[in-house]
């Protein structure tokens, strides 16, 4: 495994309770993380902004205790720094008032009064913590990274992501029944997407996690790639030479164990 930074980075294995299940700190991650995503979804936000914010986030808990601040003002400020770096900039007014929404559904937006600019001056000043802590490095590789919109609709032509070109080679090499038959990319797409409820992002390379997620999705659905067994080395080496059997185990478990919170919180 490609650790950066301290062993418990994210939320990954090395976060565990003794038992083997997730600690708490894992489960708060994950909460935290979840609110991420659906606020960036009510937001409008495309997907690489809102991964950006879920990394943001779990970079700054890798620097500081999660007891120090509050994890959820944090992600209110990963939100709006995540918008300036992807360039989707977001009003500080539309997050409050979604992760308002979000805690009371249900209610009516906040009125412009001292508690909205309280909370306003903490998401500000809360962005010029996370980028003083991590050194303002926000720029982050993401596996499916691309410069279109074609990610947002699964186009798997004309892109650059680790994801959509190994998503293209793979179509080419399976039997086309087999692909047409079986959701292997919609399936890859959804568990890149889930591992950002932990620190994969951080603790792995973009094109390992890429590898790993579709390695996951063959399986699920029991597809072989053709002449894998006579070939010189697994197909999975021929898109990333340095990547390891262990290295995928280290991803698909920590994916496993995202997926056992998931069942597990509310």
């Amino acid at each position: 495994m490609e650790l950066v930074g301290p062993g418990t980075c994210g939320g990954g294995g090395a976060a565990r309770a003794a038992e083997g299940r997730p600690a708490p700190e894992a489960r708060v991650h994950f909460r935290v993380t979840r609110f991420i995503m659906e606020a960036g979804v009510k937001l409008g936000m495309r997907s690489i902004p809102i991964a950006t914010a879920c990394a943001i986030y779990h970079k700054f808990f890798c620097e500081i205790d999660l007891d120090a601040y509050d994890p959820y003002l944090v992600a209110m400020s990963s939100l709006y720094l995540a918008g300036k770096v992807e360039e989707q900039h977001l009003r500080t007014r539309d997050i409050i008032n979604v992760s308002n929404r979000y805690f009371h559904p249900g209610s009516e937006p906040l009125e412009l009064d001292s508690r909205f600019w309280e909370l306003r001056d903490s998401i500000v000043q809360c962005e010029l913590l996370v980028l003083r802590v991590l050194r303002f490095q926000v720029s982050f590789q993401h596996p499916h990274k691309v410069k279109t919109l074609c990610l947002e609709f699964l186009c798997l032509s004309w892109a650059k992501g680790y994801l959509l070109h190994y998503l293209v080679s793979l179509k080419n090499w399976l039997n086309r029944y087999s692909w047409q038959r079986t959701p292997v990319s919609v399936t890859a797409w959804a568990l890149l997407r889930d591992s950002y409820h932990g620190g994969l992002c951080l603790r792995f390379r973009a094109q390992h996690i890429a590898v790993a997620v579709l390695h996951l999705a063959l399986q699920a659905y029991g597809v072989e790639v053709p002449a894998e067994a006579e070939a010189e080395k697994p197909w999975w080496q021929v898109f990333s030479e340095d990547l390891t059997k262990p290295i995928i185990d280290n991803i698909v478990s920590d994916l496993i164990q995202i997926y056992t919170m998931d069942t597990e919180i509310p």
